[in-house]
């Protein structure tokens, strides 16, 4: 009789198993987007995590906002050991490149990059995304491993009002703007926003 409970709660037990499975799997990876003219020239001495300090330097303008993900394949494993990479425009709009006139202001890192740990997460500390000529707010995204380079993409802030006149954003169909496009909430330390990364590895 035990045995047989035990059989029947396997049988049981085997759908939802799968069920999980399958959730835990994507339909379609992230959708890759331009790296843009302003992916550094030169990678700032400070290339950590942390976009609001600069070496010594902090940067107090713009709002703060933590950016967090995840880094998995279509079958949802996580691409542990990649690095993220981010680089982003200060609040005024400039970024640390001489093609924009090496204008960003010197408290504010512009470029980052993090290592996925096990469970596929990755995290930064930086500022809600901003428009500059021509660009709704965005984040540009490049995820390597290794010497292989496997996407660069842009995410962007839901609900805003430029994405609509913005043309790489209006490029893309629902289903990937819905993976590029994130809400950014009020958390207990600032800003949240979080990004599913998928890979077609």
């Amino acid at each position: 009789m035990p045995t047989r409970r035990l059989l029947t709660a396997a049988l049981i037990a085997c759908p939802a198993l799968l069920t999980a499975r399958a959730q835990s799997a994507q339909s379609r990876p992230t959708p890759a987007q331009t790296e843009g003219p302003f992916y550094p020239v030169a990678f700032p001495a400070d290339a950590d995590n942390d976009l609001l300090r600069n070496g010594a330097r902090r940067y107090a303008r713009g709002q703060p906002a933590w950016l967090d993900g995840t880094l998995r394949d279509l079958e949802g494993r996580p691409v542990r050991g990649a690095q993220v990479e981010i680089w982003q425009c200060d609040e005024a709009g400039h970024y640390d490149h001489p093609g924009d006139g090496s204008r960003q202001d010197p408290a504010f890192q512009g470029f980052g990059r993090t290592t996925v740990d096990a469970e596929g997460r990755w995290r930064f500390r930086t500022i809600r995304p901003v428009p500059y000529s021509g660009r709704t707010p965005h984040i540009h995204v490049k995820v390597r491993l290794g010497q292989r380079e496997l996407l660069t993409t842009q995410l962007y802030v839901e609900g805003d009002p430029g994405n609509a006149r913005d043309f790489l954003w209006r490029r893309l169909d629902a289903a990937d703007r819905a993976a590029v496009t994130l809400p950014y909430q009020a958390g207990s330390d600032g800003l949240q926003a979080r990004a599913a990364l998928v890979l077609a590895l």
